[in-house]
């Protein structure tokens, strides 16, 4: 049996723990207990979490009560754990198989430095303040999880789910894991590679007459679509138009524009069985080379592992 042990700390963040659906569902769908999931803390007793609950924890003694540690995240990670908690992770770590960070999880790790001259994500919200306090963590800003060795950190909040199913299609294959994140109703479970964002998001012009722009640019995405173009559809001289859009928006055209075919080809591919040359073709994509090389810049995976996960039926 694989023990999974978290480490909880006041204020930590209830979402943390929902990671934990993902152990329970791999032993119901194994048919045997496969996984025991246990909470801990420096003295055990009762912790209380950010939004004012309490859950039950077991002192963290002596190292070796886990294969598997979770670093449980807070709504306040710049406030560092006390000396003894950061002396307990670095015990625990050494007898432990892989330690993860769960959202700003990655703060405990990095302040006991084990994390030193390793890659390690976390929210987006914190990344920066990561990555200027312990410069020596290549902190990648942008991923859902990121596993360097034993070490496995995750962005935010949801972004917990797909890492801890990643462990599952680690330890118990991709079949089993399917599973799992079939009966957790999740749409897909997103590769570690993959943004933390949609790229829609950072889209977000003021103006009436740039939105006009970039839904005539949605409703012509299988041809090519030119500054000229777009400026003329909303009455615009082209150099005006991309000083307009860009101080809007924050991006160039061309930019948004492959963000809105990066959108609707991955819509097409997970919804539809036409062929990577049609979505291609259809999303205005030079070809299927061009398409996969946007989708591994923006997505950080290919079409194929995209439309993969969509397709898998349990």
């Amino acid at each position: 049996m694989h023990r999974v042990g978290y480490l909880v700390t006041e204020g930590f963040q209830l979402m943390s723990l929902a990671t934990q659906a993902v152990f329970e569902f791999a032993n119901y769908v194994a048919g045997e207990p496969v996984y025991k999931v246990q909470n801990y803390s420096l003295a055990g007793g009762t912790v209380r979490s950010s939004l004012g609950m309490f859950v039950e924890t077991e002192p963290m003694a002596t190292p070796g009560l886990a294969d598997s540690w979770m670093m449980v995240g807070t709504l306040t990670p710049l406030t560092p754990p006390s000396k003894d908690v950061l002396s307990g992770v670095r015990a625990i770590v050494d007898s432990a198989r892989r330690t993860a960070g769960i959202c700003t999880g990655a703060f405990i790790l990095a302040e006991s430095g084990v994390l030193e001259n390793r890659r390690a994500t976390t929210h987006w919200a914190f990344a920066n303040a990561l990555q200027s306090r312990y410069p020596d963590i290549q902190v990648e800003e942008d991923r859902i999880y990121i596993v360097d060795g034993p070490f496995w950190t995750s962005a935010g909040m949801t972004a917990g789910l797909d890492m801890a199913l990643a462990m599952v299609e680690k330890d118990l294959g991709v079949d089993l894991a399917r599973s799992v994140a079939h009966r957790l109703v999740m749409h897909q479970r997103r590769t570690g590679g993959q943004s933390q964002h949609s790229e829609l998001i950072p889209i977000s012009p003021k103006s009436d007459r740039i939105q006009s722009a970039l839904e005539y640019a949605r409703q012509h995405l299988n041809r090519p679509l030119s500054v000229e173009e777009l400026a003329e559809a909303v009455h615009l001289s082209p150099r005006q138009f991309t000083r307009v859009f860009t101080a809007e928006t924050g991006q160039s055209p061309a930019k948004a524009i492959e963000s809105l075919r990066l959108e609707a080809a991955r819509l097409m591919i997970e919804q539809s069985r036409h062929s990577l040359d049609i979505v291609a073709r259809e999303t205005g994509f030079r070809d299927r080379r061009h398409m996969r090389e946007a989708f591994v810049r923006g997505f950080g995976v290919p079409p194929q592992a995209v439309r993969r996960d969509a397709r898998r039926v349990i």
